[in-house]
């Protein structure tokens, strides 16, 4: 279970101390799959990079599993079961799909056992197992990968932002299929999304809406997604924060 106790997150400018994140608490239960939306620049990638410690909070708490990890590192969050997929996944040059699963595992993975983590993603593992990551890549096949290295760590929690970035509808519909697919996985892992995207929504347990770094709205996909498709965000919050 992650519970986020009063997080706040302050940045300095020109102007002075912008409060990006203002106080949000908020609990994702074991095995939910969550997406968190609400209208750009409101703080909800902010708030994941926060999650899994590449940006420090400027005060609350982060508790997983009951342990405080609120002043732990980004690799001793990822040792504890935290993974982070970024918007745009990383290139490695001289590294092959292999290395990048053994390396995520943190084991000796098999040829085998590695393609079984690549045809979870639906990639043809023995075209991609001794590909480079690198720009021979598509932007969709770097993320069916990105998520491969998640499944080979085997989570506890499962961080995406914007997944669906720079990617093509085929690859879009690949990547629904793939987070359907995680959702019906009993396997325990908490899964957190940010995204805009009415088909990912539909795939939620739970959809969270941030505005102006603060959490305006927290339920079940039934109850939330019909207040806010088909309505426009800044007209949804305005209501919200009147």
């Amino acid at each position: 279970m992650l519970e986020l106790k009063n997080i706040t997150f302050t940045s300095g400018s020109d102007d002075g101390n912008v409060e990006i994140i203002r106080d949000i608490s908020l609990t994702v239960g074991d095995g939910r799959f969550v997406v968190v939306t609400g209208p750009n620049g409101g703080g909800k990638s902010t708030l994941a990079k926060i999650i899994a410690g590449i940006v420090p909070c400027t005060s609350g708490q982060i508790i997983l599993d009951g342990t405080d990890i609120t002043d732990k590192s980004i690799t001793e969050r990822a040792r504890l079961g935290v993974g982070f997929a970024f918007q745009q996944p990383v290139r490695f040059k001289g590294l092959t799909v292999l290395d990048l699963l053994r390396i995520a595992a943190g084991r000796e993975l098999t040829v085998a056992q590695a393609c079984e983590y690549l045809s979870e993603v639906g990639l043809c593992a023995k075209d991609y197992i001794n590909r480079e990551v690198n720009a021979s890549l598509s932007g969709g096949e770097l993320k069916r990968i990105e998520i491969a290295t998640v499944l080979a760590r085997d989570v506890k929690l499962a961080l995406f932002d914007e997944p669906e970035a720079g990617i093509d509808l085929w690859s879009f519909s690949n990547l629904i299929r793939i987070f359907e697919n995680m959702r019906k996985k009993d396997s325990g892992r908490s899964v957190i999304v940010i995204s805009h995207q009415e088909r990912i929504l539909n795939i939620a347990d739970e959809i969270i809406v941030i505005a102006d770094g603060k959490v305006i709205r927290q339920g079940a996909k039934d109850d939330v997604l019909p207040e806010i498709t088909g309505t426009d965000y800044s007209t949804k919050v305005c209501q919200k924060m009147a």
